[in-house]
């Protein structure tokens, strides 16, 4: 088995009445996710890694502004074009949703727990 490129996918904004904190919770679970799956010797991605910061020299104050929402879509879009599979983590998402439509239609393994993603052997 190769290594893999998986992205992590999930609630960010979903069910925060956009609070910071529950926001940077989510975003936490997410981490902790991707965590997991490059324990398991693969390369876990965010769609909002590379969002945010794109957004932000835009001109974004806050994730889910205006100028924020012309990246995180599209990029994660983007992303999914790269990837091998998608760990979709549970909660309601419009978005995570939307990129397992994607994913699926590409072909892309889909997972739903970090246990479901296969370990690589300690060599790689």
């Amino acid at each position: 088995m190769k290594t893999l490129q998986i992205l992590i996918a999930g609630p960010v904004r979903s069910g925060t009445h956009d609070q910071p904190e529950r926001i940077e919770a989510n975003l936490e679970r997410l981490q902790q996710a991707a965590l997991a799956v490059w324990h398991k010797g693969h390369v876990p991605v965010i769609g909002e890694w590379l969002a945010l910061p794109l957004a932000q020299a835009a001109g974004s104050t806050r994730i889910g502004d205006a100028v924020s929402e012309l990246y995180l879509y599209p990029v994660a879009h983007r992303l999914i074009g790269h990837c091998d599979a998608i760990l979709r983590l549970e909660g309601a998402s419009r978005g995570a949703d939307n990129d397992v439509r994607i994913g699926q239609a590409l072909g892309l393994t889909i997972f739903t727990h970090p246990d479901d993603v296969p370990g690589m052997d300690a060599q790689t």
